[in-house]
């Protein structure tokens, strides 16, 4: 009975919680959209979904004799093998890296990374806009925290005067609810004159930039000047998992103190697999990236100078709207009633006051689609907006 009452007293504390973020327009549910046309996933470059890349890896397992289903244990006891090795001795090379460490996802590569490196007295700066996985592993390290004005270099510097010990600079390649670059070249001047360290998040860049895929850093020549790099598998390249990037070093660094990669189950032989051959088939498919440009370029055309509409290149986009997060899952409700998988990306996600829809570009999408969409979306700011002057006819 005591325990009972126990339960119902959590579960009256969790209700609570619950109706507070009900009453601000901020719970989330999962749901299950079908029969829309994607623009919400990342699967930019439609590997998720390739029947082909499927049957390679069906195909390779065979090959290989694999028996096992999953990797019965953490990489230091029994679930190291042979061809794991082998493929993160391939993911360096793509990388042009000394090592590369698979981890089981870009979140988990993060918090291995930031909880396990600055040290006491250290300081870690982040971009405001940085991914939640690198603020929550700056937070279980033993370092001074600091964020900076999104790619603000002139707020980066200032913060970089205030910081103690070895300095950290994380940042994203590509942002992922903004879509925009960081300004690499610079902010490894930056680093260079105060010998910081920078820590380079390539997940939405990782298929979509660079030879193979090899991410933003890697296309323009600057990965040798950059410490450590995390690439994620699960969104352009269609997977799961991830790998950290950088020196033997930093990769026996990783293995002996990183508790996400110690503590937990490596991946299954049949994910190391699937890894092997989205490269494979990336590599033989390298169009795929020409034409994710050229749809985001269709959809720029489109939008034309709407100037609640992100100006970005990349294959995320965004739709800044007024009125909070109820006038934004509205707009985001009124395209899935046209056919248009949009979904809305409400505050606590992203700053209130900054609440948009999200639209992800993908190889599968038609010219067609995408134009329809783009009418779509100018016909909602229209709506929103009082000014209707404001906006481009």
């Amino acid at each position: 009975m005591a325990n009972l009452k126990r339960d119902n007293t959590l579960d009256h504390l969790l209700s609570k919680k619950l109706y507070e973020r009900e009453s601000n327009d901020l719970l989330r549910k999962l749901v299950i959209k079908k029969g829309l046309i994607d623009f919400t996933s990342n699967d930019y470059l439609g590997l998720a979904s390739s029947k082909n890349l499927f049957r390679n890896i069906l195909n390779k397992v065979d090959h290989l004799q694999l028996t096992n289903n999953g990797a019965t244990g953490s990489r230091l006891l029994s679930g190291n093998s042979t061809y794991t090795e082998q493929v993160e001795a391939r993911l360096a090379k793509i990388f042009n890296s000394e090592s590369a460490l698979i981890f089981n996802s870009g979140y988990t590569a993060n918090l291995a990374v930031l909880s396990s490196l600055p040290q006491r007295n250290d300081t870690v700066i982040y971009d405001e806009l940085a991914h939640a996985c690198i603020k929550d592993g700056a937070r279980l390290s033993l370092a001074k925290r600091l964020s900076f004005k999104h790619n603000d270099l002139n707020d980066l510097e200032s913060k970089i005067k205030k910081s103690t010990g070895h300095i950290f600079i994380a940042v994203e390649s590509i942002y992922s609810m903004d879509g925009d670059e960081c300004p690499l070249k610079e902010l490894i001047t930056i680093s260079e004159k105060y010998d910081a360290t920078i820590i380079l998040d390539e997940a939405h860049s990782t298929g979509v930039k660079g030879e193979a895929g090899s991410g933003l850093a890697v296309s323009v020549g600057l990965e040798r000047k950059i410490g450590i790099r995390i690439y994620t598998f699960g969104k352009a390249m269609g997977i799961h998992g991830a790998c950290v990037a950088g020196s033997n070093v930093l990769q026996n660094h990783l293995i002996n103190f990183a508790r996400p990669f110690i503590y937990t189950t490596a991946m299954s032989p049949h994910s190391i697999v699937a890894i092997d051959c989205c490269f494979d088939f990336l590599g033989e498919n390298n169009h795929l990236q020409n034409l994710l440009e050229q749809k985001t370029l269709v959809y720029k055309n489109g939008i034309g100078d709407l100037p609640n509409c992100s100006s970005n290149s990349s294959a995320i986009q965004t739709v800044l709207l007024s009125g909070g997060n109820q006038s934004v899952k509205n707009a985001a409700s009124e395209l899935q009633k046209n056919g248009f998988d949009v979904r809305p990306i409400l505050s606590p996600t992203v700053p209130s006051g900054s609440e948009r829809l999200r639209i992800c570009l993908h190889t599968f999408n038609t010219d067609t689609e995408i134009i329809d969409l783009t009418k779509q979306v100018r016909t909602i700011s229209r709506k929103i907006f009082k000014d209707k002057n404001y906006l481009a006819p």
